[in-house]
């Protein structure tokens, strides 16, 4: 969120009109109205809308109405009230909120009213609890925000809670967005929207439930604006103008649920948000929004960004010179300045675009946010004469961007980009043990920007990962008859990167022991390797025995994927509003090679099959196994060549995965001679 400010030379007549301005006049309320709270109500139970749901929302209803300040400019008012049916225990977490606060040196938002209170049936009488201002509570959550928490008192399963609070706000440029779906399903989702004729806003919407009401009218309104700031006497100055009201409702709208290969939920919550593009007549034609350009000239020139990247950093000077002795290439000048950023230089936060200190200070104490680090890498990299830019892009969990809308908020982290020889490296140093010209998965969410003059676009997408991964087994009888093998792993790079952080974090030993209880007590692992640890920009191997602790039952049943393949099918819902986003694509294959133990002859084996998930082949399933006379030889490849699967797909993903769960299930028998 960013404060709108009227950043043009204005007309005469806009002069006059910002020294006289008024507060607002016509005020217009939502068309819903609220029924009054009956104990029929609360004796409600269950809802048709879901038999499941832990609180159900009765009604949500807001509005925003631009109004005219004293300021000489304009504000809006945002107001909300939501009122909730708590069914049980599990639904307690819906009267417990915060409100967020924005803020930008002294201005900041403002919570003009709360209200809230809890109602309950006691012995047959409806209780009203209302909500004590001594129990409302102020959070600093950042810099930018403050939250308003508390708690409405006196839950009880069957409780309704109402809570009603209107927020003015100078902060033009983002108004209050709408969500029409959250954890809880709604009976009723509401909001009303005015806009002046001089002020234009992008309406930028998401989700896959449908409008019940998808509304819009033009009207008049009467606007007083006054400038009490001043020394001199305070005037005011009315005038009408064209207004535009829009109304957007939804009902009956499920709750959305976070399900596994999901980006971020955020991404797919039926919501609506509102972003100043441009000031009209009768104010001065501004392009507020302007063009990415624009946007990136801004940061280049920004005290807290483009300005750090200055050729004047010979603060550097006693850092780089060590680093580059030798006769050395300039790929190998960046591999080791990114290696002294990334073993020298702490990140204390992963959600940042702006700093918030000098990057001499950060390479001082040795600690910064993402946006710090990669920035001080970026620097290095040019003083060192090193071709380099920042790169601004949004992670999966803080969502998307839009191509078309050069939004700044839409973006929350900082990687670098070097090209040299003509071959572009992109280089996040604040992940320890992330390999040179690496990106975690997280970072492939679309659109990311070059902040550059040109404002290069680029894009990274899961679709062009490409995650491979070998296992072999070799089982066989020994000298003494015991049945003996050899593992050897070799996943590919991002799994080898899960397997680093989590021996950096556990150590070897007790990663080791975590690997041993996977196999339970039937199997007994032992000189377990792992090869290049400390080779980042490649995935490690790692290599173990086997040893079985059979009883000489009459029957053996061996699953051929050991502790590998899918124990369960990864998506468990029936149905699914929203696209699945795997990772990455991937292709996993298991070997294996099974000496018929010492005194047993096979019994039952699986039948091999091969599955396409779709006739382009853009899934592939082999389950192919086959027997001799002493061993039994086993291969599984699962290959998936996208990542990401629109909602239409979701039935037939679903059920291809289904097959592969059940396959891999399937075991070995082994009957005694």
């Amino acid at each position: 969120m960013a404060q709108s400010k009227p950043m043009f030379k204005l007309t005469a007549f806009i002069i006059i009109l910002l020294l006289h301005f008024s507060s607002a006049v016509a005020q217009k309320n939502p068309a819903y109205k609220f029924p009054k709270i009956e104990p029929a109500i609360l004796q409600t139970k269950i809802y048709t809308l879901d038999s499941n749901a832990n609180a159900i929302v009765l009604a949500d209803v807001g509005s925003t109405y631009i109004i005219a300040n004293t300021k000489g400019w304009f504000s809006y008012e945002f107001k909300r009230k939501i009122r909730t049916h708590i069914l049980n225990k599990n639904g307690y977490n819906e009267a417990t909120m915060e409100i967020d606060l924005y803020r930008d040196g002294s201005a900041e938002e403002k919570l003009k009213s709360l209200k809230a209170a809890t109602y309950n049936l006691e012995n047959g009488n409806l209780v009203e609890t209302k909500l004590e201002k001594a129990n409302v509570f102020t959070e600093e959550k950042s810099k930018r925000y403050i939250s308003k928490k508390f708690t409405l008192p006196n839950i009880k399963e069957g409780s309704i809670i109402e809570i009603e609070y209107v927020i003015v706000s100078d902060f033009l440029f983002n108004l209050q967005p709408w969500a029409f779906q959250s954890a809880s399903p709604r009976l009723w989702s509401d909001f009303v929207l005015s806009v002046p004729q001089f002020f234009e806003y992008t309406f930028i919407s998401q989700g896959y439930h449908p409008f019940f009401i998808k509304d819009k009218k033009d009207g008049v309104s009467n606007f007083s604006v006054s400038n009490t700031r001043g020394a001199s006497a305070t005037k005011r100055f009315i005038f009408t103008s064209g207004t535009t009201d829009y109304r957007w409702v939804m009902k009956n709208v499920p709750e959305l649920k976070e399900e596994n290969f999901t980006s971020s939920i955020s991404n797919y919550i039926s919501k609506i948000e509102f972003q100043l593009s441009a000031l009209k007549d009768p104010l001065a034609y501004q392009d507020v929004m302007g063009s990415w350009t624009d946007l990136t000239k801004k940061l280049l020139n920004h005290e807290d960004f483009g300005r750090n990247l200055g050729t004047n950093n010979n603060w550097l000077s006693d850092v780089i010179k060590p680093l580059l002795t030798g006769d050395i290439s300039e790929l190998e000048k960046a591999r080791r300045i990114y290696a002294y950023v990334q073993n020298n230089i702490t990140c204390t936060g992963h959600n940042a675009v702006y700093t918030t200190q000098a990057l001499k200070n950060v390479l001082k104490i040795k600690s910064g946010a993402v946006s710090e680090v990669n920035l001080l890498l970026t620097a290095m990299l040019r003083y060192a004469g090193v071709e380099a830019s920042p790169i601004m892009l949004s992670t999966k969990d803080h969502g998307f961007t839009y191509p078309i809308y050069p939004i700044l908020n839409r973006f929350n982290y900082i990687i670098a980009q070097t090209t040299i020889n003509n071959v572009a490296y992109t280089l996040d140093a604040s992940q320890p043990r992330l390999g040179f010209g690496k990106l975690l998965p997280e970072c492939y969410n679309g659109l990311a920007i070059i902040v550059n003059k040109d404002a290069t676009p680029i894009a990274y997408y899961s679709d062009s990962l490409k995650e491979r991964k070998i296992t072999s087994v070799y089982i066989a009888n020994d000298e003494k008859g015991n049945w003996m093998g050899t593992i050897k792993n070799n996943p590919g790079y991002y799994e080898s990167y899960n397997i680093r952080d989590k021996i950096a974090e556990k150590g070897q030993e007790n990663y080791f022991k975590d690997l041993k209880k996977e196999y339970g007590n039937d199997i007994t692992i032992s000189n377990f390797k792992i090869d290049s640890l400390t080779k980042y920009e490649g995935p490690v191997s790692m290599q173990y025995d086997l040893s079985f602790n059979q009883d000489k039952e009459d029957l053996l049943y061996i699953s051929p994927m050991f502790t590998e393949g899918y124990k369960e099918n990864p998506f468990k819902s029936a149905e699914r509003f929203y696209p699945v986003e795997m990772p990455y694509t991937f292709d996993n294959t298991f070997l294996a090679t099974i000496q018929i133990p010492n005194g047993y002859v096979v019994d039952e084996i699986p039948k091999s099959m091969k599955l396409k998930f779709n006739e382009e082949g853009e899934g592939y399933f082999e389950y192919f196994i086959a027997q001799t006379e002493s061993t039994v030889s086993f291969r599984s490849r699962i290959q998936m060549k996208r990542a990401t699967f629109s909602p239409d797909e979701y039935d037939i993903l679903r059920e291809f995965f289904n097959l592969i769960v059940s396959k891999q299930k399937e075991q070995i028998v082994f009957k005694k001679k």
